[in-house]
This record gives C-alpha cells, structure tokens and sequence, in this order.
C-alpha cells in the first residue's frame, strides 16, 4: 500500500516555503509516498486545515506541517510560533502521523540554513518524521490474526 500525505505548508516567506517544500517532497518521492499540497497563508492556519482534511475523511495517512515563523519585534512571535506548534501537537495526540517542519527562528539567515536542503533540510525531515510516525501506527493498529 502506498502511503497518501498531505503537506499543508504556510507561504508566509514563499522563497523559504519552497526550499521547505523541495526537501519535503524529495523525501516523499524517495520514499515512494503520494502527496498533495495545500497552501495556507502562514504557520497558524496549518493545523486548521490538517483538521478540516480529518474531518472530511479526505483519505491522508499522515500530514506534513510547513512553514516558517521569524521573531519580529513585537509579541506576535511567541503567539504564532506556540499556537501552531499546541495546534498541531493536539492533533498528534490524537493518533494522527505529522511531521512538523514549521520553523521558529531569530532570523532569516537561520531559516535559510535550517531550510536548505543541502544544509538542515527540515522539510525533508519532517517528510521523514511523518513517514516514521505513520510506520508506528500502522504496525499498532494491523489487524491482529
């Protein structure tokens, strides 16, 4: 059976989202997964849409969560950064396989080297994490004979 992922990736910072991305599906591909990408407008809207994908019983076996939150100089920071990543580990708590790729960082030069696929390659590794939770799953609720 071949796993079917849905990536949901925020565009807040689109040259970042797409190195995010790139490692992300390479790491599908690589792995023989199917995927489909949903765009949201930032890193608060990742677990919403991993839940209205659920909720509609849309047939994902896992989700890879995408994006990138940069401190600024306001509150603003903490807010985003700590509800995406309650947001999304409720939904794991739930039995559901997501690898989080969503980036908390100072500046942009760290989000481009935690990014690139030739460096961090955190979207390629939250492909994989995903891959590996849902690995976990499956072999927790096979049928047993």
């Amino acid at each position: 059976m071949t796993d079917r992922i849905l990536i949901v990736e925020g565009r807040f910072y689109d040259a970042l989202s797409d190195e995010l991305l790139k490692g992300a599906t390479a790491a599908l591909d690589a792995a023989g997964a199917k995927y489909e990408v949903a765009t949201v407008p930032g890193a608060l809207e990742i677990p919403a849409v991993i839940a209205i994908a659920e909720k509609a019983r849309a047939g994902f076996d896992g989700y890879v969560a995408l994006g990138v939150v940069i401190r600024g100089e306001t509150y603003h920071f903490e807010v985003v950064s700590d509800e995406s990543a309650r947001g999304i580990m409720d939904l794991a708590q739930t039995g559901l396989a997501i690898g989080n790729g969503v980036l908390t960082v100072e500046n942009e030069e760290q989000a481009w080297d935690r990014a690139k696929v030739s460096e961090g390659d955190k979207g390629g590794g939250a492909a994989r994490a995903c891959l590996a939770v849902l690995a976990v799953k499956q072999r927790f609720t096979r049928p047993r004979s």
